[in-house]
């Protein structure tokens, strides 16, 4: 069974915690540290929780149908393959960010594209492992991440429910039942009507799991409703600027909306209250003055 507390470095998430708080980063650097260092600032200034990278190697991680199409980059234009390249963090770079998320402190992690990658990062000290929703059929890669002990967040969009049976099915016979699976809609930006955040209930009453929010859309609303409808992660891509190159920038938070998100939330967690009934103090002066009893 899926473990019902569940540690991500020094956070304990349950079904009472505040959702824990990840800025996906993804690629949004641009193959740029000065970048990344900017968006790491950012989701440490407005107080979240995790930042989190992909890692691949894109000669195994590019699908061979997409890695000669040409494409418009930065870089000019140049093969898929190329370009992937180009965006890719190595060991210097995952380095210097390990050293610079514990200066602030902030934690870190990365979500793998194949098991070099996973490989990669299971070097580091890290809260634990993202599967996205690209790998969460690959059971070799999913195995290992279970063997390493980490936690496990999966996302599970692009699946049908038959194929998130399997997968869960997986994860009850391989992991140490720390795993919480984020509901996800992979299309980038998701449209409002394919959000479909009612997923949520249905993840968390059909494995009786841990259930976060993966979205890829452009606005707060759904984040908050996640939260609403009991989502213990939340999970949004953020950038400097929409403007900026790259196919991801659009559907993410900028540093403004980050730091509105998190305030929203706790807005919306506060109006929700207990469920218990109780008539409270400004109540109680109404009912004097039109019942005439305290």
């Amino acid at each position: 069974m899926a473990n019902k507390e569940i540690r991500l470095g020094d956070y304990l998430v349950n079904e009472h915690s505040f959702p824990y708080m990840i800025a996906e980063i993804g690629i949004n650097h641009n193959g740029d540290l000065q970048i990344a260092k900017k968006l790491i600032d950012a989701a440490n200034a407005c107080l979240w929780n995790c930042v989190k990278f992909q890692k691949r190697e894109p000669d195994i991680a590019v699908p061979e149908a997409q890695k000669n199409v040409m494409r418009d980059t930065p870089w000019g234009r140049i093969t898929y393959l190329e370009y992937k390249k180009k965006v890719e963090f190595g060991k210097e770079e995952y380095d210097y960010i390990d050293r610079y998320c514990r200066e602030k402190p902030i934690a870190w992690t990365a979500s793998p594209w194949d098991i070099p990658s996973l490989e990669f990062l299971l070097d580091y000290d890290l809260p634990f492992i993202k599967i996205a929703s690209a790998g969460n059929a690959d059971r070799d890669m999913i195995k290992l991440a279970c063997e390493s002990g980490k936690p496990l967040l999966v996302s599970t969009g692009m699946s049908t429910l038959e194929e998130i049976d399997i997968m869960v099915d997986f994860l009850e016979k391989h992991s140490n039942g720390d795993y919480i699976l984020l509901h996800t809609n992979s299309a980038y930006p998701t449209p409002a009507e394919e959000i479909n955040l009612r997923m949520i209930k249905t993840l968390r009453e059909r494995y009786h799991c841990l259930v976060g929010y993966s979205g890829h859309e452009q606005d707060l609303e759904p984040s908050v409703v996640a939260t609403a409808v009991g989502a213990k992660v939340i999970e949004r891509h953020v950038t400097l600027d929409h403007n900026m190159w790259g196919t991801d920038q659009a559907a993410s938070l900028s540093v403004a909306a980050m730091a509105m998100l998190q305030g929203r939330m706790k807005e919306v967690l506060v109006m929700l209250g207990t469920g218990e009934k109780t008539v409270t103090e400004r109540e109680k002066e109404v009912r004097r003055k039109l019942r005439g009893n305290g």
